[in-house]
């Protein structure tokens, strides 16, 4: 098989990781979570108790950050941190880190190394626009807010967290607006993306969309 490239991008809860995790896996391609590695930097500033105005702090943590997938699971300078990335306090402060410039820079920069040279489905918010704008399939995963919240409280109460379904829409309102309004590769659908709204399909329903078109 000729070297294939997807991309896979939408805002928070569009259930774009689940799918292009499952498109990876039945065509027996490389995954890559972008949006993980950008937990990572988020975990690592928090637990270093560093301010978001310290971007002295923040560019030394970032160059000397070790970011590794190993069977699935995202380990930071050794640790699998898998469980810890998706905690409320991650979720709440993700979209502010990935806005710095020397954040973006240094894991597009790995993002696009790995791509390079190996058939890849890669999610994330600026994959179709920024990582890999010449891929071979483009998409864009949306659902109303409402619906995307609802996915995000049944995922956080499976894991035994107090949440409220309300302020999950608050939360989720407000990632869109930051990540559409922020100066760096702003979320936004490629031109030449392709548009599924998963609002009333299940993730089965999607997958198999997207494979129709890359196979």
């Amino acid at each position: 098989m000729d070297k294939i490239s997807i991309a896979i991008d939408g805002p928070a809860g569009s259930g774009k990781s689940t799918v292009a995790k499952c498109v990876a896996k039945k065509m027996g391609i490389t995954y890559l979570d972008t949006g993980a590695m950008y937990r990572a930097v988020t975990y690592a500033v928090i637990s270093n108790n560093i301010a978001f105005t310290d971007l002295k702090s923040i560019q030394t943590i970032v160059e000397n950050i070790e970011i590794d997938f190993i069977d699935g699971e995202l380990h930071l300078n050794g640790e699998n941190v898998s469980e810890a990335i998706r905690l409320p306090n991650i979720n709440q402060n993700v979209s502010a880190i990935a806005a710095f410039g020397i954040v973006r820079e240094k894991l597009v920069s790995m993002q696009k190394k790995i791509a390079s040279n190996k058939s890849i489905v890669m999610d994330g918010r600026d994959i179709g626009t920024k990582v890999i704008p010449n891929a071979s399939f483009k998409f864009f995963l949306t659902a109303s807010i409402e619906e995307r919240a609802r996915r995000r409280y049944k995922e956080m109460i499976k894991k035994g967290l107090d949440v409220d379904l309300r302020g999950l829409m608050e939360e989720i309102r407000m990632r869109d607006y930051e990540d559409t309004n922020r100066d760096i590769s702003p979320l936004k659908q490629a031109d030449d993306a392709i548009l599924i709204d998963t609002t009333k399909y299940n993730i089965e329903e999607v997958v198999d969309c997207i494979l129709k078109y890359a196979q």
